[in-house]
């Protein structure tokens, strides 16, 4: 069974502050899930992620509903941002460009979708609201030797 870790994020900079641990620690080879209903925050999870990770406050983070991969090269490695919303299951991932993606670092919203192919190894993180407008808890699971670090 694997340990989940239940934080409470009170605001919107509690949020961030998960994110920019998290950025921290990623490394090629890591899969991040964002699971959670519509107006959960993966999104706003995920630009920060991204933010944090290129040292840039103020990058353009496009939502990839749309487009599905969205792709960035950071300081940590390439990372895929891929929101699978709009997919009805895992057929179409190998035109997504999937496998190469997973040598670099993936966020992925929607990983429901993934069916099979979600990487055992992947970081887990369940969004839901919080008590408040911009409250959220978030639950982890997986990455059992960094999660100490990124639940801090």
């Amino acid at each position: 069974m694997p340990r989940i870790v239940t934080l409470d994020l009170k605001d919107l900079s509690a949020t961030h502050a998960l994110a920019a641990r998290l950025a921290g620690l990623l490394r090629a080879g890591d899969a991040v899930l964002l699971e959670g209903p519509l107006g959960a925050g993966k999104s706003e999870f995920a630009r920060a992620v991204l933010r944090a990770a290129a040292g840039d406050p103020g990058l353009e983070v496009p939502s990839p509903t749309f487009t599905l991969v969205q792709s960035y090269d950071l300081p940590a490695g390439t990372v895929h941002h891929f929101d699978l919303y709009r997919l009805d299951g895992p057929a179409g991932l190998d035109e997504l460009g999937w496998d190469e993606a997973l040598e670099g670092i993936v966020l992925v919203e929607w990983p429901d979708r993934l069916g099979p192919y979600a990487p055992a190894e992947a970081l887990r993180i369940t969004f839901e609201p919080g008590a408040e407008e911009d409250a959220r808890i978030a639950h982890l699971a997986g990455w059992d030797e960094r999660l100490g670090r990124l639940a801090a």
